[in-house]
């Protein structure tokens, strides 16, 4: 499945993208479950195959099974439910495929040409850092660029959500863990990054995380090693590089960071960013008002989004 948040009519639900249409995932169960006879179809849709695709993943491989045999049954009788289950994906905004994840956790330092071009050594340890929640922005959001820096640099991020509860996970466990995969743009601000030693400044301001296209479930994708990651602004090349170069892949940073914490289904992890930044080009260079980001992952699809100066405004 390729899982979304939708929004339509002010209201934003989970959904799946089919063939350009998007899918209501709760409604499309509830249709599936009221054909059945089942009493409390409702009530039962909400526990198994929630509205929103943080519970989603809260209910593990089950509620995805449920979702996908959901959507074949409401694609073979589209007219059997009271309220609209089928969009087409021009009349609703796309929203990223997690909302409020409990930790957005970010490696660092884990392409071979990004350390080297950053003059550092390989790592013995993941280097690890965080975002939050306020930084998510989905596919169809501009990237606002807040005048408090003119530092606005991107990073290509091959991302993934976890599935299901990870303590103490072997490496060769650890794929059984993950929900899926998405793309992520570590959008960052040089210069506030770089006032301490801790990124965290430079890497939490509002609207900082474009993440999307979507969620391509781990059953589609069951090997994350091998895919080509390309960053373009404006057309141009600036990130080109394959996953088979991390250093710490999926099942070590699962392993690894599930030694250190408990990972809960819908946290994120940003698994790095390859050589090609703004601030390591000669000269620096750094986004601006308009610039289109767009990166693209084999098997997981293209992420775009457009640079817009942004005012700050106090909240009163």
């Amino acid at each position: 499945m390729k899982l979304i948040n939708y929004t339509a009519a002010g209201f934003t639900r989970a959904g799946a993208i089919v063939d350009n249409k998007v899918i209501d995932l709760n409604y499309a169960y509830q249709a599936q479950l009221k054909a059945e006879g089942k009493y409390r179809f409702e009530q039962i849709a909400n526990a198994f195959v929630p509205n929103n695709t943080d519970e989603l993943y809260q209910g593990g491989k089950e509620s995805l099974q449920l979702a996908q045999g959901a959507i074949d049954f409401i694609l073979a009788n589209p007219e059997s439910f009271n309220k609209q289950v089928i969009f087409n994906i021009e009349d609703v905004k796309v929203e990223a495929p997690v909302q409020k994840p409990g930790k957005i956790i970010c490696v660092g330092h884990n392409y071979r040409e990004h350390i080297l071009e950053m003059g550092r050594e390989l790592p013995s340890n993941p280097v690890i850092f965080a975002k939050f929640a306020n930084t998510i922005l989905g596919p169809d959001d501009d990237i606002p660029f807040y005048p408090i820096s003119d530092q606005l640099d991107y990073e290509a991020e091959f991302t993934f959500v976890i599935g299901k509860q990870a303590r103490n996970v072997s490496e060769e466990d650890a794929l059984d863990y993950v929900a899926g995969y998405t793309i992520t743009n570590d959008v960052t601000y040089r210069d506030i990054q770089r006032r301490t030693l801790q990124w965290l400044q430079g890497k939490t301001v509002d609207g900082s995380a474009p993440m999307g296209p979507y969620l391509v479930t781990s059953d589609e994708l069951q090997d994350p090693s091998g895919l080509d990651v390309v960053l373009t602004v404006n057309g141009e090349v600036r990130q080109k590089t394959n996953t088979a170069n991390l250093v710490f892949d999926v099942k070590k940073l699962v392993s690894f960071l599930s030694n250190l914490m408990t990972l809960e289904p819908g946290d994120v992890v940003l698994t790095g960013t390859p050589g090609g930044v703004g601030v390591a080009m000669n000269p620096p260079t750094f986004l601006k008002d308009g610039d289109v980001v767009r990166i693209e992952i084999d098997k997981v699809g293209a992420l775009e989004n457009k640079v817009k100066a942004t005012e700050v405004v106090a909240t009163v």
